[in-house]
């Protein structure tokens, strides 16, 4: 086994590395006022300097940027997970990739290596190395005898977390990637084909299996595709005594879906935490449920719930029993930080899965953020959460579910229909994955309604991949129809921010009269006379009124339904089914119209035909 590091011959060779990684540095530093933009190949240069001095292949170095950041540096602000730079560098020691292992390794300063693109690139370099020889292994110069130190270099403390991320570099190298950054930086990874690495390696790091994990003792395996790695921790199902004395449960219903009902949403969640304190929340019977959580670092998935099983994770109970719940480790309320693509690239691997086996549309209609849940009642609005944010790309995620939003079904440049798409980069600040919406076509007018664009205020926001109907355009200007108002946003020909596409609308069936409405509500549950006699009916209240002469695009249409769940006994729920209700776009978030208070317009390429109406159901909260 070689040594970590030779003293003697490891130091002169880093000083004389670091005047050229210095020079190199000088090109990727922040742009002023005063200092010209460096050269686009700048930190493609970086990349070679830093696998030459310490012996790694260039190739995987720069797999491993991508599948951090996609080579984005994010001005040296952390991930999630609490990574800097493209090469995911940590602070606080844990793990192998930690900015103290890495300065001591190249000789460069802690703060370098945070911020500055090229002491980023040399610092992952150098760990790299320092993990080939730790395994015992040669510089090898196919990227096929690094598995081991790509293991290791994760930071997993399992063999399926070390094995997730490993496996998912040797496919970027396999895809061969190539994007412009957002400062600029053109970077191309020639696609090498399929990858035969030496998995057997990872026995070298003498990693434990992860508790629950496929083939282990789990009571049974958990629903994931077979090219990422999930392990099962299973979440609580307990009765204990209420707070009146009567029996209460938690955290999650037994259910026989889809055969009981239809699942309809993937619900997307940014957990407020870190991995492991939320799989450990999820064991407790007295907290709330939710089906998956992903790791950032890696990719790792945990199954909590069967997918048959209803969660309370939405806030709304119609959406909980149409759905399946999928957090994501991460802060919304720190929006310095930015998901890595390890953690994108599981998720959208998951939801594909997911949807091909409960035939669920690859579109924001049926993939949500929990953003984008309506209040069950008009009071509950301000208590509706709005993870995953702003910040998450949803342009990306949707390239990898090979759904993009350019192709959006019945595309047109005349058409009805307008897909928000404007360009992002991943990062966080005054950008996010969405448009601004204004009261009038000027940059300089008031935000829509009483809105300020913070965090969490969704009010003047039209995320991406939403699809709105188009209202009025003026030059380069767009207006849609957005919570009963018009919106208006930028999209010059030159730099679109929106898509126009063809596609089904509704519009009040009362007439044009601008004195009538159309009720608008958060959950389609069934009319009263639906309910037997032993059910008491379940409130149908409007969180929203709609002019009838405005139109907003068709999500889906559905029979009303309501799971009567209220016992710890599976065996004594039951489903009432109803009226028909469409699915639109309400604003950010979606809402319900009753198919008896509106017309369906449909798409000009179905004009003449009648409508489809799409087998589905939707749900709403429970707890």
């Amino acid at each position: 086994m070689q040594p970590v590091s030779r003293p003697g011959r490891r130091a002169a060779r880093t000083v004389r590395a670091l005047a050229g990684l210095a020079a190199t540095a000088a090109l990727l530093l922040p742009v002023t006022a005063h200092a010209a933009p460096p050269p686009e190949d700048a930190l493609r240069r970086a990349y070679g300097a830093a696998a030459r001095e310490y012996g790694v292949p260039e190739t995987l170095l720069l797999a491993l940027g991508y599948l951090h950041s996609r080579w984005e540096h994010h001005d040296g602000a952390p991930s999630v997970a609490g990574g800097h730079g493209s090469m995911h560098l940590r602070d606080g020691g844990e793990g192998w990739a930690t900015v103290e292992r890495a300065a001591g390794l190249t000789g460069l300063p802690a703060g370098a290596l945070r911020t500055d693109p090229a002491a980023n690139a040399a610092g992952g370099a150098a760990l790299l190395a320092a993990a080939q020889r730790g395994l015992g292994l040669p510089a090898a110069t196919d990227p096929a005898g690094w598995y081991g130190a790509v293991a290791r270099y994760s930071g997993a403390g399992t063999a399926e977390g070390a094995a997730a991320f490993a496996d998912e570099v040797y496919a970027v190298l396999a895809e061969g990637p190539a994007r412009r950054t957002a400062d600029g930086q053109d970077l191309r990874l020639p696609a090498a084909g399929r990858q035969n690495p030496a998995t057997g390696q990872l026995a070298l790091l003498g990693l434990p299996a992860a508790a629950g994990a496929t083939g282990s003792a789990a009571e049974e395996p958990p629903e994931c595709p077979a090219d990422v790695s999930c392990v099962r921790q299973p979440a609580a199902y307990e009765e204990y005594p209420g707070a009146d004395g009567e029996p209460d449960y938690g955290n999650h219903d037994k259910a026989d879906r889809p055969a009981s009902q239809r699942v309809e949403y993937l619900v997307l969640h940014t957990v407020e935490g870190y991995f492991d304190s939320m799989t450990d929340l999820v064991r407790d019977p007295r907290y709330l449920s939710w089906h998956y959580t992903l790791r950032s670092s890696d990719g790792l998935i945990a199954q909590h719930l069967p997918t048959a099983d209803i969660g309370w994770h939405a806030g709304n109970w119609y959406v909980n029993t149409k759905s399946i719940g999928i957090e994501h480790e991460g802060f919304l309320s720190e929006p310095g930080t930015w998901y890595t693509e390890a953690m994108y690239r599981a998720s959208a691997r998951l939801v594909r899965h997911l949807a091909g086996l409960h035939d669920i549309p690859l579109d924001r209609a049926h993939v949500l953020g929990h953003h984008n849940v309506p209040p069950t009642l008009p009071e509950n609005a301000s208590g509706m959460h709005n993870d995953p944010g702003p910040y998450w790309d949803w342009a990306h995620y949707f390239d990898l579910l090979g759904a993009p939003f350019a192709d959006a079904a019945g595309a047109d440049p005349d058409g009805p229909l307008v897909v928000i798409d404007p360009p992002y980069d991943g990062g966080a600040g005054e950008d996010f994955s969405g448009v601004a919406l204004r009261a009038s076509p000027d940059p300089g007018a008031p935000l829509l309604g009483d809105s300020s664009l913070d965090i969490g205020d969704t009010g003047a926001r039209a995320a991406a991949g939403q699809t709105f109907v188009v209202a009025e355009e003026r030059g380069e200007w767009l207006a849609i129809w957005f919570e009963g108002r018009k919106g208006w946003f930028h999209n010059p020909p030159g730099a679109p921010t929106a898509h126009r596409a063809d596609g089904p609308r509704v519009t009040g069936a009362s007439g044009t009269g601008k004195h009538d409405t159309v009720p608008v509500y958060g959950r389609a549950y069934p009319e009263a006379a639906a309910y037997p006699d032993d059910q008491p009916p379940e409130p149908v209240t409007p969180i929203a009124e709609v002019p009838a002469d405005q139109e907003y695009a068709l999500g889906l249409t559905t029979d009303s339904e309501f799971l009567a769940a209220r016992s710890f006994d599976p065996a004594r729920h039951r489903v009432i089914r109803g009226e028909t209700y469409h699915q639109i776009q309400l604003g950010h978030r979606i809402g319900y119209v009753r198919a008896a208070d509106v017309r369906v317009l449909p798409a000009a390429a179905t004009a003449g035909t009648s409508p489809p109406a799409a087998a589905s159901a939707a749900g709403t909260a429970r707890r």
